[in-house]
């Protein structure tokens, strides 16, 4: 296999990159300055070694702490639970909420051996314990492990021994089921924000 097409099975590997889309990419790379090819491969070669998750909230940071959990203007007393990192940025983009995240790594999928001791649940409750938190908005995808995991998340949350209680919220229907909350418009996201309803 020679370097072009070895690109093209690299970049087609990439989610919602064909083989013809992953084609077109390396022939555009081609075509770059040598110096911005330079600075790609770079930056992708040290990626890993510099973006990590903030051991706070789980969200991509190149600082110690996240700049939403280290952020004092931000309301601390409200985290809004989502599947997986990129759903931050996704939420952050809007600029509709103002309080902390969690990610929780993923959904439950029994069927795929993903229980809850994969997912970042415990660390979860240990935040609610420090009495901080007064409510929990589950944004979890509205699809079948996203609701399973919601309502997993809400009996934990119910059961654990907490120093006050703590309102358990989903976001509304506004989000189309079976949706993605990356490719949401700001207008849907911000209805199903206020329309949260309680568990």
């Amino acid at each position: 296999m020679n370097t072009f097409d070895e690109l093209t099975s690299n970049f087609s590997r990439l989610p919602g990159i064909g083989k013809k889309s992953a084609s077109r990419i390396v022939n555009w790379l081609l075509r770059q300055d040598r110096l911005f090819l330079q600075k790609f491969a770079q930056n992708l070669a040290v990626l890993q070694d510099k973006v990590k998750p903030c051991p706070i909230c789980g969200a991509w940071t190149e600082q110690e702490v996240c700049l939403i959990c280290s952020n004092n203007l931000r309301d601390h007393s409200i985290v809004c639970v989502v599947e997986e990192p990129q759903d931050v940025s996704t939420i952050e983009a809007y600029g509709e909420f103002k309080g902390l995240y969690h990610v929780l790594g993923g959904v439950l999928k029994p069927l795929e051996g993903i229980g809850p001791s994969q997912l970042n649940i415990n660390q979860l409750v240990a935040r609610l314990k420090e009495g901080i938190i007064r409510e929990v908005i589950i944004a979890t995808n509205p699809t079948v492990e996203g609701d399973t995991t919601a309502l997993y998340l809400n009996k934990v949350i119910s059961e654990a021994e907490l120093v006050q209680p703590v309102k358990v919220t989903r976001l509304a229907t506004g989000i189309p089921v079976g949706g993605d909350l990356e490719y949401i418009d700001k207008r849907t996201l911000a209805l199903s924000f206020r329309g949260r309803a309680e568990f």
